[in-house]
């Protein structure tokens, strides 16, 4: 008896065809560019990280205030890769992923970790109490860092995009960083590092508070190109103490505006509240 052993011929290829086209390589080095530009951002955040720590005790102003320029540079990097992805149409999950990992480390724990060499290891050389009621504010602005980025990540769709729920983590790193940058001398003082201490305090708390801040989503107008103009202004003639002020305005501006929303003001379209809206 005589058994018929049935075989399957596969299709031959050549090693042209297994080879990736042009076309598919372009392709996958657009996905890939957004990335890039997200690791820009992570090495920026990086090195403001080891220039604290190699400078915690030499305490160069002109490295403080390097490290805490990085983290700006960080931010605009973090603002471009969003740019990048809409332009070439190549938004994924895995770079929504990336970028939020990246945050936490550039505008958590970069300017937390800058805040403790730049306020607290020095005078901590005499007071071990201010060292450590440092060391739990930089913990505490990383954890609210942290804690907003997650609830920004579950609310997205969810709240007027118009506004943003709590300080954004790029906006309260850029605040403490703007004090190194407008006084990279670190502080001498007991009084003076407690300020330090107050600052990550309040700024941690406004990342997590229900506080509406303006996102970038605003309709242009001309009240914002006037402010605008203002501010390039500013900026010419404070230079680096110019962003200490925008923040002060920043914030203090933000509450009033929420606190006149709450007495009925409506001069400013207030923010939709919507049905499914969860705030954490």
């Amino acid at each position: 008896m005589v058994s018929l052993r049935l075989t399957r011929r596969l299709p031959a290829f050549s090693d042209d065809q297994l080879k990736p086209t042009n076309q598919a390589r372009m392709r996958r080095a657009k996905f890939a560019l957004p990335s890039m530009v997200t690791l820009m951002s992570i090495a920026c955040g990086f090195g403001s990280i080891v220039i604290s720590v190699d400078n915690a005790l030499d305490g160069n102003p002109a490295d403080y205030r390097l490290a805490a320029v990085l983290l700006v540079l960080a931010g605009v990097f973090d603002a471009l890769d969003g740019f990048v992805a809409r332009a070439t149409n190549t938004q994924s999950e895995f770079g929504m992923q990336l970028d939020s990992i990246a945050d936490v480390m550039n505008f958590g724990c970069a300017p937390g970790l800058l805040l403790y060499c730049y306020g607290f290891v020095h005078v901590g050389l005499d007071s071990e109490t201010l060292l450590r009621a440092g060391g739990i504010a930089s913990f505490f602005f990383v954890a609210c860092g942290a804690l907003r980025l997650a609830r920004f990540n579950v609310s997205v769709g969810r709240t007027d995009p118009r506004y943003f729920v709590g300080m954004p983590i790029t906006a309260g790193a850029a605040c403490v960083a703007a004090v190194v940058v407008a006084w990279p001398e670190r502080p001498t003082t007991i009084l003076h590092a407690a300020g330090i201490v107050a600052l990550l305090f309040v700024v941690g708390s406004l990342m997590v508070s229900t506080v509406r801040f303006p996102s970038s989503k605003q309709k242009m107008s001309a009240g914002l190109v006037v402010a605008l103009l203002i501010n390039v202004g500013l900026l010419v003639w404070l230079k680096a103490s110019y962003f200490v002020l925008f923040f002060l305005v920043y914030i203090v501006g933000t509450l009033a505006l929420n606190l006149a929303w709450r007495t009925g003001w409506t001069g400013i379209a207030p923010p939709v509240i919507y049905q499914n809206e969860d705030v954490l």
